[in-house]
């Protein structure tokens, strides 16, 4: 049989139960479209973090204390406590030549009240004047606090953009207060908006000196991370080396009881945590492709059934098996194939759509499309064979007496 009158047989067939076919195109098009957008998702989910990451710099490294294990995260090195990181390290390393900036951080979340009577939960940061070149932070408004105020303890503090709006509304809110645990506060500066950096929104930050963190808030002389800016990329393996052994030295120890990141690290992280996270909505979704794969085998079962004594005269007039065969096959591919175009497309107007009311960051890659295109054909193969092959071997004089 030649390959048009074999598409023109499988059509007329399809179009002969409108219904039947039109719910099982619609079984494969939910889940082409689910498959699409949870793709889609996770591919914009890692552009996001990957802008994000390198709008703080790409030069950077950030020390944490502990030791970093594989499936066990930050956790102690066996050599006491994991908080082991204080002013001294920050003096052991400012001195290596190719460190642009370094800033320790500590961190805490608290309750913020501004002196118009909004409050938000928010986390206090604090930081030396270097932390807004390490990070690359941009005054919108006022001014960030001076090596001065962080020496005298001044109780300065400088907004993130979106907590100045949440504290303030559409006040100004330079040179106003803000109370921090019972702490008076004074306003300084905003920060232009910033957006978020993986998991860390900087627009929903406070940023205070750390000397007044340490001895007003936090209540202790250590620090949740050091962030360090390398003049050039080409020198982050060399700071990374410079730093892991002068604070070796410094700590006395064999083994580092820290650990040093580049900005690359977290990114392969963050990358690997949102891949893994797709790669299982993906799996979820592709349970409704074969869901639908399920129904295209029915239909095909059932269709076979009410066509026995067509293919059996068929059969009887020379029809051979692998022509029923392809046939078959052929009605169950148009199917997947119609219900796969239809999914891409409304796929492609979910993740547009998820982008454009939920502000999250969606792209359709040509893989994801690639894949959708393979797996719907592959379910059309996989589960139109079985009904095909079932039609084939009928017997024609036994199909010809079906009643």
């Amino acid at each position: 049989m030649r390959i048009k009158d074999l598409v023109n047989e499988s059509l007329d067939s399809l179009r002969s139960n409108k219904l039947r076919t039109l719910l099982s195109i619609l079984g494969i098009m939910i889940g082409v479209a689910a498959v699409v957008s949870m793709i889609s998702l996770g591919e914009g989910s890692k552009i996001s973090i990957q802008r994000s990451i390198e709008s703080l710099g790409s030069n950077n490294l950030i020390i944490f204390p502990g030791v970093v294990q594989p499936g066990r995260g930050f956790v102690s090195s066996g050599r006491g406590d994991a908080q082991v990181l204080k002013k001294d390290d920050i003096e052991a390393i400012r001195d290596i030549l190719e460190i642009e900036a370094i800033s320790p951080e500590v961190q805490r979340r608290f309750q913020v009240i501004s002196d118009v009577g909004n409050n938000r939960n928010t986390i206090i940061l604090g930081g030396s004047k270097e932390f807004f070149v390490v990070r690359n932070m941009v005054i919108d408004k006022g001014s960030i606090f001076n090596d001065e105020q962080l020496r005298s303890y001044a109780k300065v503090a400088v907004l993130g953009n979106q907590i100045a709006k949440d504290l303030f509304n559409d006040i100004d809110p330079i040179d106003r207060k803000i109370r921090i645990r019972g702490v008076n506060f004074k306003v300084i500066g905003v920060l232009a908006a910033k957006g978020s950096a993986g998991f860390v929104n900087y627009d929903d930050f406070i940023i205070i000196p750390y000397s007044v963190m340490q001895k007003q808030l936090s209540g202790n002389e250590y620090f949740n991370s050091i962030a360090v800016k390398v003049n050039s990329k080409n020198n982050i393996d060399y700071v990374r080396q410079a730093v892991t052994s002068r604070l070796m030295q410094l700590h006395k120890v064999d083994e580092p009881d820290f650990s040093v990141f580049s900005q690359e690290d977290i990114l392969a992280t963050l990358t690997s945590i949102i891949n893994t996270f797709t790669l299982f909505l993906s799996f979820v979704a592709g349970i409704s492709l074969i869901v639908g794969g399920i129904g295209i085998m029915n239909m095909m079962l059932t269709s076979v059934v009410e066509r026995t004594k067509e293919i059996g005269l068929r059969k009887a007039l020379g029809a051979k098996n692998s022509d029923i065969l392809r046939q078959i096959i052929l009605e169950s591919i148009i199917i997947t194939s119609f219900g796969c175009f239809i999914g891409i497309i409304l796929g492609v107007v979910i993740s547009i759509l998820i982008s454009r009311f939920a502000n999250i960051t969606t792209y359709v890659s040509m893989q994801a499309v690639i894949i959708s295109i393979a797996v719907s054909v592959s379910v059309g193969l996989i589960f139109g064979y079985y009904p095909a092959k079932r039609a084939a071997k009928l017997d024609p004089i036994e199909a010809l007496r079906y009643e």
